[in-house]
């Protein structure tokens, strides 16, 4: 029972390539995703289909043996995992502080609607469907796109709704035509 004990520890912690190694292979993938993302646009980030959620979810199993290479070992995991972490927040700390780099990693943001106006182009150029905007659209209380007086799309895919308010005229004017209405009403009810 010892040997098989010696043996099942060997194999949990024993590191089956060297330590530079399995830090090396995160950081590659690490950067191969940002730019692949950064590429593929803002709606693989939050404004999922199924074929996105699809795409998300295969891209991870694909690389995990580009980060875990030959090793399975729990510490060759924890020291991938460890080194993912370490250099994302190390890039987020970075970004902080150089916003024109973190514009260019990040992207800006897109205007899907502007003045009530819906920019087609820029829905073209996300990938993003009619539909995909007036669900998002009502996922934030809007009944529909005629409510919007303007769409963003977030560079972390988001999409910020802002509803139409009446201008002070259209107020006034609806106020005006509320009270003719009660008038009308009481003018009625002295006539009969």
């Amino acid at each position: 029972m010892p040997l098989m004990q010696t043996v099942l520890i060997r194999d949990m912690f024993y590191l089956g390539v060297p330590v530079a190694e399995k830090m090396l292979r995160p950081v590659i993938v690490y950067v191969f995703l940002i730019v692949g993302l950064r590429l593929a646009g803002k709606r693989e980030l939050a404004q999922l289909n199924p074929f996105d959620l699809v795409v998300l979810l295969t891209l991870s199993n694909t690389v995990q043996n580009a980060i875990i290479g030959e090793d399975n070992s729990v510490t060759g995991g924890l020291i991938g995992a460890a080194t993912l972490l370490g250099l994302n927040y190390g890039v987020i700390r970075f970004l902080y502080g150089h916003e024109r780099l973190d514009r260019l990693v990040e992207g800006d943001c897109d205007i899907l609607i502007e003045d009530g106006v819906l920019q087609r182009d820029r829905l073209r150029k996300e990938l993003i469907t009619m539909t995909e905007l007036e669900a998002a659209a009502h996922k934030q209380g809007f009944a529909s796109l005629d409510e919007i007086d303007r769409a963003v799309l977030d560079p972390g895919g988001t999409i910020a709704f802002f509803g139409r308010k009446p201008t002070a005229e259209a107020a006034r004017h609806e106020e005006l035509m509320t009270r003719l209405d009660q008038l009308a009403a009481q003018v009625a009810a002295l006539r009969a």
